[in-house]
């Protein structure tokens, strides 16, 4: 019974993206957004839960897998098909844009499970982080009181960008650290506990608008910190 915990975890995650895309298609982007959080917590469970219990399987990984592209690529991409039918945009072309954030997840995930290489390290966006970045918009433009992410969640050139940034950045084989520690330790986790604190002082300060900067520090930390760790090695060995 306890090893299929970790699947049941996964299947609630599925369940998840499928509510926020019930939610999105009715035109509730920020319950959308809300269950595709809950859906990350589950993804995020599911994985501990089976190193937890060892109860690791190829059916458990492909489910993941299917899971997550309903969480983190149908339901953002029905949120940016709704964001852009609100601004004016007609359903074939708005339908096009929307598509390739699932496409673009979908090729992601295949990549991800036949690549070895991306155990603590990813190539490419996440698919989460994906998802995050367009519910970031969302909630910010709802909840934060900021003029500047209403006008960014109702211009159909912003979330065409978007759309067209978020599967370029999942695809291309850039590095971006995973968010999974392995240990408790200082060592190894720099790049991770440096993320944590930063997103903990943006929400402090900037409470809601803090999301979307949340993600923009994700970024910058995954491009730039390897280049300061190289550049400290160096003159370290000077």
């Amino acid at each position: 019974m306890i090893r299929h915990i970790p699947n049941t975890l996964t299947l609630l995650n599925l369940v998840a993206g499928f509510a926020a895309t019930l939610c999105a298609i009715n035109g509730y982007n920020e319950y959308a957004s809300f269950c595709i959080i809950a859906g990350m917590v589950l993804d995020f469970s599911d994985g501990f839960a089976a190193r937890l219990l060892k109860a690791w399987s190829d059916i458990g990984k492909d489910l993941d897998s299917l899971a997550d592209v309903v969480t983190f690529g149908v339901a953002p991409g029905a949120i940016v098909f709704n964001l852009l039918s609100a601004a004016g945009i007609s359903p074939l072309p708005a339908g096009a844009l929307a598509a390739i954030i699932p496409a673009a997840s979908a090729l992601r995930l295949a990549k991800f499970n036949n690549d070895a290489s991306q155990k603590n390290v990813f190539r490419g966006m996440a698919t989460p982080a994906a998802a995050f970045t367009v519910i970031s918009v969302v909630l910010a433009s709802s909840y934060s009181g900021v003029a500047l992410f209403d006008r960014m969640a109702s211009s159909p050139l912003t979330i065409a960008l978007l759309a067209l940034f978020l599967a370029v950045m999942m695809l291309l084989k850039i590095r971006m650290f995973s968010l999974k520690f392995t240990s408790a330790g200082w060592k190894g986790n720099e790049e991770r506990y440096l993320f944590v604190a930063v997103s903990l002082l943006l929400l402090l300060i900037f409470r809601m608008a803090a999301l979307p900067m949340i993600i923009a520090a994700y970024i910058l930390i995954s491009l730039f910190f390897p280049l300061f760790r190289r550049g400290s090695a160096s003159a370290g060995a000077a």
